[in-house]
């Protein structure tokens, strides 16, 4: 049966009487009409309005790792999506290369031995009163400079990849080794990978791209005619999602394809459902002074360009008019006189406009 003729049937039979702004309507009848209560939620929060945006790393939250030295990719052990740890071997490079900086190093490390070695025999002899002072100053100068080469090619073998761990290593056992490790500089997620298994690179050719996501931003195309509505702190809502974020920057110039300008929005926590790169839709929100109320769009009915809700109260229903100021999805912003704490017909405003207006309105 035809929802608006069972309602024309039912208000012949039931005792529904509209008396200015108040539907007296008993539990029965509300029953039978289908008609559902619900609360109304406080906000403070007005929509200003939708824009595109795209969710982007901050610059110092990734880092391209390249090659420090040229050579041979023999593995690759990292696929774009993965999760790694600071210090996890992305790749192995074989470097000839590497191997005459390990060999610089040792012969190095040698030097400076034998130079130690003198220098501590020579301090012995003077306090012997075998040799003169200026014995000891040839010594010590010598076991500076060799001090000094030594540092220089531990360095050089840092600046190349080996870990202060393998460099140890290759002090004590002394065996040259030309795999060269390439290891994650910070925790993050591969986004991108520009080698391939085989690929003879050169030095500084790049590897991987990584990015920590525990921070990511909305860079948002606001319509320059809009700016000014706009404030630094304005929350930002994410269509078809409950992640949030707060406006931290409004760009100083004009695109000139499209009269946008950037805004930038630092989202709040750490998403799951966005990724790097998505482009999205928001919903710009600005605070209020006034306190309004959050309602579903069906509970609002409209009479002759006026917009009207349904309290709940003794009698049945008092028919509140509002001003609605804006609508996020099901749901609509309004503002009325109340406390927050009532409950309203948030299904079957049909139903209760035409007992009120004696079926006699439109919707």
């Amino acid at each position: 049966m035809n929802k608006m003729l069972f309602i024309l049937l039912l208000s012949n039979t039931l005792t529904v009487v509209a008396h200015d702004m108040q539907i007296k309507i008993t539990k029965e009848q509300i029953d039978n009409l289908d008609i559902k209560i619900g609360a109304i939620t406080a906000s403070r929060l007005i929509p200003l309005l939708y824009a595109p945006a795209k969710v982007v790393v901050p610059a110092n939250h990734e880092l391209l790792i390249n090659s420090t030295q040229p050579g041979l990719i023999v593995e690759l052990q990292a696929n774009i999506g993965d999760d790694v740890k600071k210090g996890r071997v992305l790749a192995k490079i074989d470097s000839p290369e590497l191997v005459a900086l390990q060999r610089e190093f040792l012969t190095a490390d040698s030097e400076l031995n034998l130079a130690e070695l003198e220098y501590n025999r020579d301090k012995k002899l003077l306090e012997e009163g075998v040799i003169a002072d200026r014995r000891l100053q040839e010594s010590r100068s010598m076991h500076s400079s060799k001090s000094a080469r030594f540092d220089t090619t531990r360095q050089l073998l840092a600046m190349a990849g080996m870990s202060p761990g393998e460099i140890n290593d290759l002090a004590k056992t002394r065996r040259l080794n030309s795999l060269l490790n390439v290891r994650a500089p910070i925790s993050g997620v591969v986004l991108e990978r520009f080698a391939t298994l085989g690929a003879r690179l050169d030095i500084q050719a790049p590897l991987y791209r990584i990015a920590d996501l525990s921070e990511l931003w909305l860079e948002i195309n606001i319509p320059q005619e809009r700016l000014n509505a706009i404030r630094i702190g304005d929350q930002v809502r994410i269509e078809n999602s409950t992640t949030t974020a707060k406006i931290s920057l409004l760009g100083q110039s004009v695109n000139r394809e499209n009269q946008t300008v950037l805004a930038r929005a630092v989202i709040d926590g750490k998403p799951v459902q966005l990724r790097a790169g998505q482009n999205v839709n928001v919903q710009i929100m600005q605070n209020s002074p006034q306190t309004d109320f959050l309602v579903n769009n069906t509970a609002i009915a409209q009479n002759d360009g006026h917009s009207y809700i349904f309290v709940r109260n003794a009698d049945g229903f008092a028919v509140t008019e509002v001003k609605v100021i804006g609508k996020q999805d099901v749901e609509s912003l309004i503002n009325a006189p109340l406390s927050g704490n009532e409950q309203i017909a948030v299904k079957g405003a049909v139903a209760l406009k035409a007992n009120w207006l004696g079926l006699g309105g439109d919707e």
